[in-house]
Parts: C-alpha cells; sequence; structure tokens
C-alpha cells in the first residue's frame, strides 16, 4: 500500500464553491482507475472544523505502484497542474490498514495526523504502535476506516481516518469529504503491512 496527498492552500476569500463544484462534475472519473485502492476528495473550509485555511487536499491509497504512476504521469493529475499549477506531492509507505465497523457506510469527514519519529526511537516498536493505533482508530464507532503511513525522507507518521459522522472521534486535521472513490478498497492488505 501507498499513500499519496497534495494540498492546495487557497486565499481566505476564495469561493469553495468552485471546489464543490469541481468535485461534483469530475469527482467520478477516478471511480473505476486500476490501482487504486481509495481516493478521498478532502476541503477544509477556513473557520469550519478550527481549519486556518480555505484547502483542497485529496488523500490517496494506492493497491499499486502502477495505477500511482498512471495517475502521475498519464492522465489524471495532468488536470490538477493545469487548473491550479503543479503542487507537491508527499507520497508515505503503508505500515497498516484497517477496515472500521461503519465500513460501507458515506464518509462524511476525514481526520489527518501528523507526527515526526523522534530521532533515537526504536523503529520496530514504533510502527508496531502505529499499527496498534490504526487498529484502535478503525475500531471507534463510526470509523470508516484507518490507515498508518510513513514518509522516511523527512521520517514523518501520519494516520489517517475516515468517519460517518461529523464529530469524528480522532486527534488532527478535519477535512469535509466530498466524494470518495474507492474501486480497489476491497484489495487494499489488511493489518500491518510488513
Amino acid at each position: 500500500m501507498h499513500a499519496m496527498q497534495y494540498e492546495l492552500t487557497l486565499p481566505a476569500s476564495y469561493d469553495m464553491g468552485i471546489i464543490r463544484a469541481r468535485v461534483a462534475a469530475k469527482g467520478h472519473l477516478l471511480d473505476h482507475w486500476d490501482g487504486l485502492g481509495l481516493k478521498a476528495y478532502l476541503m477544509r473550509e477556513r473557520g469550519v472544523d478550527a481549519s486556518p485555511v480555505n484547502q483542497y487536499a485529496p488523500f490517496y491509497l494506492w493497491n499499486t505502484v502502477e495505477g500511482m504512476n498512471s495517475f502521475l504521469w498519464d492522465g489524471g493529475f495532468q488536470g490538477v497542474s493545469n487548473d491550479f499549477g503543479r503542487p507537491s506531492v508527499r507520497q508515505w509507505t503503508g505500515l497498516a490498514y484497517e477496515e472500521g465497523g461503519a465500513a460501507g457506510s458515506p464518509a462524511r469527514v476525514a481526520v489527518r495526523r501528523r507526527q515526526p519519529v523522534p530521532d533515537g526511537v526504536e523503529l520496530a516498536g514504533f510502527t508496531a504502535d502505529a499499527a496498534d493505533e490504526a487498529r484502535r482508530l478503525a475500531d471507534t464507532d463510526g470509523a470508516l476506516l484507518a490507515a498508518a503511513v510513513v514518509d522516511t525522507s523527512g521520517w514523518e507518521l501520519v494516520h489517517f481516518s475516515l468517519w460517518a459522522h461529523d464529530t469524528p472521534k480522532a486527534e488532527g486535521e478535519v477535512f469535509q469529504v466530498l466524494h470518495l472513490s474507492a474501486p480497489g478498497l476491497g484489495l487494499l492488505p489488511r493489518g500491518r503491512q510488513w
């Protein structure tokens, strides 16, 4: 499993209805993308759920590197680059993925919590704890799924979770889910990824 996200931080006066309309018109284009586990079309609005910014920030979980590369180099990503300029794309290696009890329900919000992997920490224990946290989040009432991923270039751990209600029981940045493309959700490997 591979994770990916780019963030388009928009002016404070930006009409976020434009993002909603864009997703409503184009969100279905990845509903059948080969190699894609899921794409959560995420948005934060300044002043909503304590967000300091207006932001469009889709989050992806990929089943295959080929699917991710096809999106980046041969199609899907070009539209974002054409319309907003080419953003930096963050990528993480999967540590764990768990399905929650609310799986199959519509996703209302997502939570992303970022934290550094401390210098000197024993990596086996740290990553095992991250996998356990993904399981704990998935077992929480209202959770659709939870994933733990790590960027080894900057040593950052990210916990990502989707929720069926507007009051998630997870700490982190809260995003509205505008659409969910999940053609390969059932193919994402469950549990620890090592």
